[in-house]
């Protein structure tokens, strides 16, 4: 018997790989949705960590300080997509939960038209604007030449990426959180083999992890289109009676370009944080760079069980389940916030072990453990903050946590930065600069939480 592209639409013929979350335990939904992408997100997460690593331990500092620093500009583009990929995910989990399979095809197929377009789009924006983020971060002489050169390649090939997460996405409206999570398997350890041919025996230095890590992307895209392809489930892409609607594209747009604003202008704002920390030179630019990998280590759990709380939400408002949103969305708190605990716990004791996998280097490991030591501690407040944004945006409510987000990790952490530099410029107060944010934005979003849909829900 042989091999056919079908395979990969029909991994179990004799049952679903989609999840009607309307139905069952609500915590058991929850856990089977949010494992699988867990998982992924930890895969995912290995693309640019790997980078690290490998540029740490075979290149140098100045290499290492170079991909550090580029984590705010790629994520102003990342994070925008992503934000318009969650609101096609909400319109598709709606149809999905309602049985609308009409419906249902159709917004797919806008998902995909928007995608590439932006893909386009973003590939040429990104590499023309190379130059102006790094002067606009005050990026050092020293590492500014590997940046620019692991920026544009990046750029090049962002295309893979977006297609995988707009992709995925659309799997994991329809409950399918497993099989985008193989495909992340596979390319991660294809990333793992890439980055060490490029950089080890080719010798291509910061230019090999980049590549490495496009070549990864684009094979994560053609595996996915390839599922949506050849599926024999509800979602099947037809590409021959693909379709637009202005209609559809309105309402994904309305519950994504919110937070795709958000996720920018956020982002953004990170490009000037970083400017601060590259104000300390390149021992603690590295450092910090090792530190926000780490960082995003403990928000896998959170990034999990927030897709999974929309993707709840939105199945169950689809059904008109309304008793179980709420529930949902109590249960899933509860349990990120223990796991925040503990993994905090584990950075903090174990931090200098953590820092010294990305570097031997005496300064950057004194930075690294000085920022695990104290930031790590106010993130469970982020936890709840991710969590509740996803489970407005489950019930359509896109800008009520834009607002809230903007307000306290744009305005209040750069109002921080202005006035706490000025006071003093010490590292200890550029490094609490990100928790002024999440601890701010908790306060207010717990209260908007409140106000605006449990009293109101209460009083119905």
């Amino acid at each position: 018997m042989g091999f056919s592209l079908r395979t990969l639409g029909n991994f179990s013929s004799k049952k679903t790989n989609t999840l009607d979350m309307t139905e069952g335990s609500i915590a058991s939904l929850l856990v089977m949705f949010a494992l699988p992408l867990l998982l992924g997100n930890f895969f995912q997460m290995l693309y640019n960590t790997v980078d690290f690593l490998v540029v740490g331990n075979f290149v140098g500092k100045e290499a290492l300080a170079a991909v550090g620093s580029t984590g705010p500009i790629t994520n102003i583009q990342i994070f925008f997509f992503n934000g318009v990929a969650t609101g096609a995910g909400v319109v598709i989990s709606r149809y999905f939960g309602a049985k609308n399979d009409a419906e249902l095809h159709t917004a797919i197929s806008t998902a995909i038209v928007i995608t590439f377009a932006v893909s386009a789009a973003f590939t040429f924006l990104g590499i023309v604007s190379v130059p102006f983020m790094l002067r606009m971060m005050s990026t050092p002489d020293d590492v500014i030449k590997e940046a620019s050169v692991y920026l544009r390649i990046y750029f090049a090939g962002i295309s893979g990426l977006l297609i995988y997460n707009m992709g995925s996405g659309i799997l994991r409206a329809v409950g399918d959180t497993t099989r985008p999570l193989i495909f992340l398997i596979i390319t991660s350890i294809l990333n793992i083999i890439l980055d060490l041919i490029f950089v080890i025996i080719f010798g291509w230095g910061i230019a090999g992890v980049a590549f490495a890590t496009i070549i990864s992307q684009f094979i994560s895209a053609a595996l996915v289109l390839l599922l949506l392809s050849y599926s024999t489930e509800v979602y099947r892409v037809n590409w021959k009676s693909l379709k637009f609607s202005a209609t559809h594209m309105k309402e994904m747009l309305i519950v994504g370009i919110p937070m795709g604003i958000q996720s920018i202008l956020t982002a953004f704002s990170n490009v000037f944080v970083q400017g601060y920390i590259n104000f300390f030179g390149s021992d603690c630019m590295a450092a910090w760079g090792c530190f926000l990998k780490l960082e995003q280590a403990i928000f896998l759990p959170m990034q999990s069980l927030a897709s999974a709380s929309t993707t709840f939400v939105s199945q169950n408002i689809g059904a008109k389940r309304n008793d179980r949103v709420g529930e949902g969305t109590k249960q899933a708190i509860s349990m990120i916030v223990v796991l925040s605990i503990i993994l905090t716990a584990f950075m903090y004791i174990f931090s200098s072990q953590l820092i010294g996998l990305f570097s031997h280097d005496a300064g950057v490991i004194d930075f690294g453990v000085y920022f695990m030591k104290r930031v790590p501690f106010f993130m469970v407040t982020n936890a709840v903050n991710h969590v509740l944004a996803g489970s407005l945006r489950g019930r359509g409510d896109s800008a009520g946590p834009m607002v809230i987000m903007l307000l306290c990790f744009v305005l209040f952490r750069q109002l921080y930065l202005y006035i706490g530099t000025h006071i003093s410029n010490t590292i200890a107060v550029v490094s609490l600069a990100y928790p002024v944010g999440w601890v701010s934005c908790c306060i207010i979003e717990l209260g908007y939480f409140y106000f605006r849909w449990v009293k109101k829900a209460r009083l119905n």
